[in-house]
């Protein structure tokens, strides 16, 4: 651990996340690397979230509180759903409507508590206004690249006060404020599909715009989780757009992230790999958030077929025990696979599988989190994008030569089993993909360079110390 200098106060800085893993894990990834500075952190969720965290190293523990906020009830939102992996899609509008009665525990949390500095996520419109009053500065911490955040726009047009966009096609094309050439820009199918982020619907009764709008408002200091190397340009349209501090806080690569109860998965899947031979393997995932259609699942399956490369394949069968649409496997497809492929629809360590030397790709949704876990073990991206900001971050690997894009239906995005296959065995097999091997491990450096990532959160704290 970093010591403090004699003359330094240590910070106290809450971390308060939004309530999906793909964001409680970053901002925890945030929080140790400021512990092992020497500075008090507070992380707030609520009971069943922080249990299910990862566990913390020991010489860092005694810095990271965990506080847990008891979860609200609310209609319509199932018992014991505390994030989004717990419950279907159009359930999470009733998780945010849980998540800002969070508002009145976590200001009593703030009164009683000596803090500096709070970092929060991109929904807590409500936030803002109750740190100001109790002389508490808010860093608007986002776990979207610099790119998404960019192609987003300014606060002006976001909120429509400006005619920037006005229809869905606006948002597949670069827009004007970005001041060089570049394909980042939703594909119609993808925007289509998260229309929603746009309108109430899904939101508690306000837009995911108008939430981050609120944040990006009201906080001091911008935090975007990315590193100024690997996309300068895209920092530099945030400094433009946003006219306040924006502060990269590095690529956050993970540092053992398991659930517990994991060690008996690990050894069979091991087991397994073991006998595969080096970087034949596809590994299969698309995170906690995304889950394909009964269509799209069983053109994957069929595509894995095809392809007849060994897969490993994580698929999330439904999002929490009341999801009444359970995916279904083809019929026959586990025999006709079998040594060859391996589905696992239970939770299973992505981090150790992508480590192993029999793993030679990666099929993914491209969510940064497994991003950067994939160039952190060197493993070449085949992308399938479904939610959120995907669609933003495979523009941005295809541009870099990092990862390739199943091919897709431009209105639907619907894709053929044959397109599946081919797309893997092009980045696993042929002399044409083996580019985006290159590319994934020219980039290593960036992502996880230990020297890097110490610098900006060095940076970071000097930053915050300055206000």
């Amino acid at each position: 651990m970093d010591a403090l200098r004699d003359e330094e106060k240590p910070l106290h800085i809450v971390m308060f996340p939004w309530l999906a893993f793909g964001h409680m894990i970053p901002y925890l990834e945030l929080a140790k690397l400021i512990a092992q500075k020497g500075h008090q952190v507070t992380y707030i969720s609520t009971p069943r979230n922080i249990e299910r965290l990862p566990k913390l190293p020991p010489n860092i523990a005694p810095l990271i509180n965990f506080v847990k906020l008891p979860m609200p009830k609310v209609d319509n939102l199932p018992q014991n759903a505390e994030a989004t992996t717990d419950i279907p899609y159009d359930v999470v509008q009733h998780l945010k409507t849980a998540f800002d009665k969070l508002e009145q525990p976590l200001t009593e949390y703030l009164e009683s508590s000596n803090v500096d500095w709070i970092f929060h996520d991109f929904l807590p419109f409500w936030l803002g206004p109750v740190a100001s009053k109790l002389g508490i500065k808010c860093a608007f911490f986002t776990i979207f690249t610099a790119p998404f955040m960019g192609f987003l726009g300014p606060v002006s047009v976001l909120l429509g006060n400006d005619p920037g966009r006005t229809k869905p096609e606006d948002f597949t094309v670069a827009p004007s404020w970005v001041p060089f050439q570049t394909t980042v820009a939703y594909r119609y199918f993808e925007i289509m599909k998260i229309a929603d982020i746009l309108s109430n619907e899904n939101s508690g009764g306000y837009s995911d715009i108008y939430r981050a709008c609120c944040c990006m408002q009201n906080c001091e200091t911008i935090l975007i989780r990315g590193c100024t190397k690997f996309e300068p340009e895209w920092f530099q349209v945030l400094q433009n757009i946003h006219h306040k501090p924006v502060v990269p806080v590095g690529q956050l690569p993970s540092t053992g992230v398991d659930h517990s109860n994991g060690d008996d998965t690990w050894s069979w899947i091991r087991e397994w790999l073991d006998k595969q031979p080096r970087s034949t393997v596809l590994y299969v995932a698309f995170g906690s958030e995304a889950k394909p259609s009964q269509e799209e699942v069983t053109k994957i399956a069929f595509g894995l077929e095809e392809s007849k490369i060994p897969f490993f394949w994580v698929l999330r069968v439904q999002r929490g025990p009341t999801d009444n649409v359970v995916l279904q496997l083809p019929e026959g497809f586990e025999e006709r696979t079998k040594g060859r492929g391996v589905v696992c629809t239970d939770w299973a360590p992505q981090v150790k599988i992508m480590g192993h030397m029999a793993v030679g790709g990666f099929l993914s949704h491209a969510g940064w989190t497994s991003v950067v876990e994939a160039v952190q073990n060197e493993k070449p991206l085949v992308l399938l994008t479904f939610l959120a900001d995907q669609g933003i971050n495979a523009r941005v690997l295809e541009e870099k030569k990092m990862g390739y894009s199943v091919p897709r239906d431009e209105r639907d995005g619907s894709f053929t089993s044959n397109s599946v296959a081919a797309s893997i065995r092009l980045v696993m097999l042929e002399e044409e993909g083996r580019i985006y091997k290159e590319k994934i491990k020219e980039m290593k450096d960036l992502f996880v360079n230990t020297k890097l990532q110490d610098n900006y959160i060095d940076n970071l704290l000097n930053h915050l110390r300055r206000f």
